[in-house]
């Protein structure tokens, strides 16, 4: 077990929920307090009322885009780590991701690994 992610608070947003209960299986397993939501708005709510140190956040979402999502987190005083995790590969939405905050995007499908590893080397650096 990886021991950075022991007690992390962690918001997995994804509105396929095969892919969500993936991911958020996965980060329990690491040791991560899991917290989820299924659309943009979902997921604004989740992230006042519980504050999470990371999102992983997918870009198409229902009610309010990861990319409006992402704005809203990167206006807090604390703003989260981001991961994107989307399947489309279009660099202008990488480039866009980035200049409003994300600090990771990663294209679907990404294998677990990637993505612990991903979220571990960002709470280090």
């Amino acid at each position: 077990m990886n021991l950075r992610l022991d007690n992390v608070p962690i918001l997995v947003v994804d509105d396929d929920e095969d892919i969500r209960a993936g991911i958020a299986l996965a980060l329990r397993v690491e040791g991560a307090n899991i917290l989820q939501a299924a659309d943009g708005n979902e997921a604004v709510v989740m992230w006042r009322a519980h504050e999470p140190r990371v999102v992983v956040l997918d870009m198409m979402l229902p009610k309010r885009s990861g990319f409006l999502v992402l704005e809203e987190l990167g206006e807090s005083s604390s703003p989260p780590i981001v991961v994107m995790v989307t399947a489309n590969e279009g660099r202008r939405h990488e480039a866009y991701a980035r200049s409003i905050g994300v600090h990771a995007y990663l294209t679907k499908p990404v294998p677990l690994e990637t993505l612990i590893r991903t979220i571990t080397d960002l709470m280090v650096d």
